[in-house]
């Protein structure tokens, strides 16, 4: 299995919530029509200035995009239709209307899980 976090930053002066609407009834639908979804496609939106957070000023995204995959093969695979040039191009033009591009980073991850019992 593959799993990759991207951490994602939202527009200057685009609102959170307009932010979180663009991304869910917009960039995902296009999303899912260029390149099947992987097993595991989330999105994790940060909730600002909540009581439990531990924030401070490093924290500099505002989503953070699950992506799983069954393995590298498949991660390669969605990758190449969905930034092929033609489906690149369209995602690229999408994520300016919401993205700080430049911004983005991802990251592979080892998944641990303790469960109960």
């Amino acid at each position: 299995m593959v799993k990759v976090f991207a951490f994602l930053t939202k527009k200057q002066g685009l609102e959170t919530q307009a932010f979180i609407d663009y991304y869910e009834k917009n960039h995902v639908p296009l999303v899912c029509s260029l390149a099947p979804p992987p097993i595991v496609y989330k999105r994790n939106f940060l909730v600002r200035g909540d009581a439990l957070n531990m924030e401070d000023s490093s924290i500099d995204f505002d989503v953070i995009t699950e992506l799983v995959f069954p393995d590298r093969e498949s991660f390669h695979a969605w990758g190449a239709l969905l930034f092929a040039p033609s489906n690149g191009d369209a995602i690229a033009k999408d994520e300016e209307n919401f993205l700080e591009r430049s911004r983005t980073r991802a990251y592979v991850v080892e998944e641990h899980v303790t469960t109960s019992g």
